[in-house]
């Protein structure tokens, strides 16, 4: 009989590859896995009405005992969303082939190695599992449940755009949106021991601008005082020299609050006292580490760089990407002033290639909160503390909060240090027992919707 974790690793091996230019995405490998996903989840298709939005992204609507029959609009849905597509790899850097989901290890200790394991089949083949239990034991949920995978997350986003459209025209108005985002950890928080299932209740913006430097060119034998990459470059270092401040930012106050009784000494009255303590915490923050740094402030850091096509010729225009993620509170229209400033040199062009605001900001109080706060302790652990956080990097969430007010951004499993590391990187993977458990959890959230 194939077990969940066969069915999982089937999955991962297809190659879902999404690239910034779609024309060099294999599309055919969407088609394999749309055809696995239906073949190896009977109950699911025999119970949920499917169709494909936007070429690839797929959305299922189960409907719930409230409002039954195609095309009806029940109350407070609920969507679960993940996504299809991964970022590239680099064979090479990889312990284990990235598409063979190898099982190392035994027992608690065994880990599933592939691309994709965390980010973010583990999520969608986990909330298929759910679904699959569920609907294969007769279960109706009392409200509509929604599946949500965009196929094209890491790169434009816009099939959970399509997605997002398609429910406007609807009329439907998610409940409680819940899509990745932060995990369950130790540790991340200074003075707190206690693991936390960190839930984004917003997302930072994030925001391209492309610097470009423009000379004459000619032979790098006879280069002039301050040729276009030596400008490109001393704007870069301005940038760096002179980060956006710091602040705390209220989903970043909310957290502190939340984890202030579980902190130890001194920093207890601190974490309670931020009315007082933020500007000083803040500083302090962000000097713990890259996590800590981009929740207290819009960071920005220089990407690509391109210059001459050789290497003993001038660079007639030197260019430079800049990624930006915003802070709650900031804009990108703001960013890209403080940036011209910072350089100051208006030989330098600023162009913003694209560009979203933060998201607006969930409540983390209410019902949906709850709702996931109660599935946490039920299947994850009484001793988790939920809380909320402002999640550092976009994801399709963003396109949700047009049409709901409760959209977070939570993956159910128990990450380590070096597995969070490893998202985007190599070597990513997940321990099999820690995926298994986040199946319970969304198996909770269907049941409690």
């Amino acid at each position: 009989m194939t077990s969940a974790v066969d069915r999982f690793r089937e999955l991962l091996r297809i190659p879902t590859v999404s690239h910034a230019d779609e024309s060099e995405t294999d599309w055919s490998r969407f088609d394999e896995f749309h055809a696995a996903v239906e073949r190896l989840y009977p109950a699911v298709h025999a119970t949920l009405e499917r169709e494909v939005v936007a070429g690839h992204s797929l959305l299922y609507r189960w409907a719930g005992a409230e409002v039954g029959g195609a095309g009806s609009t029940a109350s407070d849905p609920l969507v679960l969303m993940a996504h299809i597509d991964v970022v590239p790899v680099v064979e090479s850097e990889w312990e284990h082939p990235p598409f063979d989901a190898e099982i190392v290890g035994e027992g608690a200790d065994a880990e599933l190695h592939a691309r994709g394991a965390i980010d973010d089949k583990g999520s969608l083949v986990a909330i298929l599992e759910a679904v699959e239990e569920l609907a294969a034991a007769g279960f109706t949920p009392a409200h509509d449940v929604y599946l949500s995978f965009g196929h094209n997350e890491e790169t434009a986003g816009d099939g959970a755009r399509a997605i997002v459209e398609v429910l406007r025209r609807r009329g439907v108005r998610p409940g409680l949106v819940l899509d990745e985002g932060g995990a369950v950890v130790d540790g991340v928080v200074p003075g707190v021991s206690v693991p936390t299932a960190m839930v984004g209740v917003a997302e930072r913006g994030v925001m391209s601008l492309l610097l470009t430097a423009r000379e004459g060119g000619g032979h790098a034998s006879t280069p002039p005082a301050t040729p276009a990459t030596a400008r490109l470059a001393r704007a870069i270092d301005r940038l760096h020299r002179h980060p956006f401040p710091t602040r705390i930012a209220p989903p970043v106050r909310a957290m502190f609050a939340t984890l202030a009784p579980h902190a130890t000494g001194p920093l207890r009255t601190v974490f309670r006292s931020l009315g007082l303590t933020g500007p000083l915490v803040a500083r302090a923050l962000s000097r713990f580490g890259p996590e800590m740094n981009a929740i207290v402030r819009t960071t920005a850091v220089a990407t690509e760089l391109s210059g001459a096509p050789g290497e003993n010729v001038l660079a007639t225009t030197a260019r430079a990407t800049i990624n930006i993620r915003l802070l709650t509170g900031d804009t990108v229209e703001a960013a890209t002033a403080r940036v011209r400033r910072v350089i100051a040199d208006p030989a330098v062009e600023i162009e913003v290639r694209h560009g979203s605001d933060p998201s607006p900001v969930s409540p983390w109080r209410g019902e949906p909160w709850q709702r996931i706060g109660a599935a946490v302790a039920e299947t994850l652990g009484t001793d988790i503390v939920t809380t909320p956080y402002l999640q550092l990097g976009a994801s399709d969430s963003r396109w949700f909060t047009g049409i709901a007010d409760a959209v977070y951004r939570f993956t159910p499993f128990h990450l380590t240090r070096a597995e969070r590391d490893a998202l985007h990187s190599h070597n990513e993977r997940i321990r099999v027992e820690v995926w298994l458990r986040g199946i319970g959890f969304y198996r909770a959230l269907i049941r409690a919707s």
